[in-house]
């Protein structure tokens, strides 16, 4: 006999009737504290791990009454392999702190499934095998490995899973000994129609005495991000065209009592994804791509929505209880990957040596060094994002320089008794780890204006399809004051270069790197730029020629960019009052 959540049947519905999704969660018991023989909590905010801990002794579950699952989830790891330096945000200022390495995940997630063995998976959703010297260098076949050594149960291919093409994709993702979901990554025939799917679109499993299904999703504007060229043979389509069909073969026919999106986004699409009544009977969006740290599911309309944060610095841990057909109760956390709480395993450190040992002379030499963090989570201007459009402008010496607005790559910061940080070819890897050639072109004032307000309307836009998934392009030589929340096209008050009003009429040369398939003449998302004209050097070399004159280097917040309506700290682009980066 198929056992119903509460979405199967006409109280669900209820939900668009009365517009009060708040109402309907408590009448129903989905807000957990109606599970007999657990102590009701007053707060699902307070006492996080009294409460996991108090589901995990429930009398219920442990008579077989009630079913317990645990979903442990990563994404956005970028194949940062080591602990290192993970930044915070503390009483108003940059806190640094030691978190991540893959060998104090394993033992993290080992450690968490132990809790809950035989009704616990282990997801990822995405952007895993880019980011780092190892990861570029092998083409992400050297992540694998470690990756399977954890022991994934489902993994979803992210938006930079196809930096190295669809073919060296298929092969990396089908080194995998997880399992695979995509419904929205579909093969490109040579005459542009549309093929079949890339991966399974979904993915079901029973644990804990229940069917649960999986349904994955990339983010559709993969194509636009990105460098054409990755993208090749691969057309991305929006989870409308097939997620309802999906939701309902797995509730009413594969006879699923949870469903989840495990989706690679961003957090302002998920949450608005989360607001279609086209996924009606999902539980969980699953989310990742933004870097978001979702302390507290965000409550859509139609689903709650979580996001792990990224380098694999967290780990967010759901648990949900099923008595009788419906939730009984659920917790979520989000939890730090610390190597003062978590040993590293033995047997993931070996294979990690063993992994970057064809690299390590290469990794570890020294190019330069920092006496301020280099660090890259701030929206609109970031200290590394200067160090590198500081370097362009200095070796090609144009009106503007320009860099993308990249969120991979953890903070680096100073040693306190050395005052100074070494940064290593290794580093560059991870600030760069697309090393594209820089490219030359000119542009009128009125093109440059026309850019920058598409370029934050990608960042601001109030309408989630028009947002990007990064921040803010980067640029030196130039100084813009906006305003963040008017409208689109009203956004850039005033624009200087070289510390003088810009004019329409007058010919800017711009440098920044170039996007692989992008029409010649086509810079930066820059269209009809004159004179485009590849310089001969790729980002790394002019890196390592600044540093190699400018070293130590002390990069920070000069005013490159002001809003007149948000912080220069900025860390985040979603904007609600029950969500804070920290």
């Amino acid at each position: 006999m198929c056992i119903h959540h509460e979405s199967d049947n006409n109280d669900f519905n209820n939900i668009k009737k009365s517009g009060n999704r708040r109402k309907f969660i408590l009448d129903t018991g989905l807000a957990g504290l109606a599970l007999t023989g657990l102590p009701q909590i007053a707060s699902a905010v307070q006492g996080h791990s009294s409460h996991a801990r108090q589901i995990a002794k429930s009398k219920s579950i442990s008579r077989g009454k009630a079913q317990h699952i645990t979903l442990l989830h990563t994404a956005d790891i970028h194949a940062q392999l080591y602990t290192h330096d993970e930044f915070f945000w503390e009483n108003n200022q940059p806190v640094f702190k030691k978190r991540g390495g893959l060998a104090v995940l394993k033992t993290m997630l080992y450690t968490l499934k132990s809790q809950n063995p035989e009704n616990t998976l282990i997801i990822d959703g995405g952007d895993c095998f880019q980011g780092g010297g190892v990861a570029s260098l092998s083409e992400g076949k050297a992540i694998i490995p470690l990756i399977n050594n954890i022991g994934y149960d489902l993994v979803l291919p992210g938006n930079w899973e196809v930096v190295y093409g669809k073919e060296m994709m298929r092969k990396d993702l089908g080194a995998y000994t997880a399992n695979k979901v995509c419904a929205n990554m579909w093969n490109q025939k040579p005459d542009g129609s549309t093929g079949d799917l890339l991966f399974p679109p979904y993915w079901t499993k029973m644990i804990g005495g229940l069917k649960i299904g999986f349904i994955g999703y990339n983010d559709p504007l993969t194509a636009k991000r990105q460098s054409p060229d990755y993208s090749k043979g691969i057309e991305f389509t929006h989870p409308e065209l097939n997620v309802a069909k999906y939701i309902r073969l797995l509730k009413e026919y594969e006879e699923c009592q949870l469903v989840f999106l495990v989706t690679h986004m961003g957090m302002a699409q998920q949450i608005d994804l989360g607001n279609q009544s086209y996924i009606e009977g999902v539980n969980y969006i699953l989310g990742a791509d933004t870097h978001e740290r979702i302390r507290t599911p965000v409550e859509s309309e139609y689903a709650r929505v979580t996001e792990p944060g990224s380098f694999g610095s967290f780990i967010s841990k759901l648990d949900i209880v099923i008595e009788d057909g419906k939730i009984k109760d659920q917790h979520y956390e989000l939890l730090d990957v610390d190597p003062k709480k978590y040993t590293p395993d033995p047997e993931m450190t070996s294979l990690i040596t063993k992994a970057r040992e064809p690299y390590k002379e290469r990794l570890d030499e020294v190019i330069g060094k920092t006496t301020t963090p280099l660090m890259r989570y701030y929206v609109m201007e970031t200290p590394m994002d200067n160090l590198i459009t500081d370097a362009i402008l200095w070796k090609f010496k144009p009106d503007i320089a320009l860099s993308n607005g990249f969120r991979f790559c953890p903070p680096l910061v100073p040693d306190p008794h050395t005052g100074s940080a070494d940064i290593t070819d290794e580093f560059l890897w991870s600030m760069l780890p697309v090393n594209s050639e820089a490219k030359a072109g000119e542009i009128t004032g009125e093109q440059l204006l026309h850019w920058l307000e598409n370029e934050m309307k990608s960042v601001f836009s109030n309408n989630p399809a028009e947002l990007f998934g990064g921040w803010m392009v980067r640029f030196a030589g130039m100084q813009i004051n906006i305003t963040a929340r008017n409208p689109n096209g009203k956004r850039v008050n005033t624009v200087l270069v070289h510390n003088e009003p810009v004019e329409k009429s007058k010919i800017y040369r711009i440098v920044a790197c170039e996007r692989e398939g992008d029409p010649d003449n086509t810079l930066c998302r820059v269209e009809n730029v004159q004179n485009p004209k590849k310089l001969g050097f790729n980002l790394h070399e002019v890196l390592r020629e600044y540093l190699k004159v400018h070293s130590p280097v002390s990069p920070k917040l000069e005013g490159r960019v002001v809003a007149t309506d948000e912080d220069k700290h900025l860390l985040t682009q979603v904007r609600r009052k029950d969500y804070q980066f920290r």
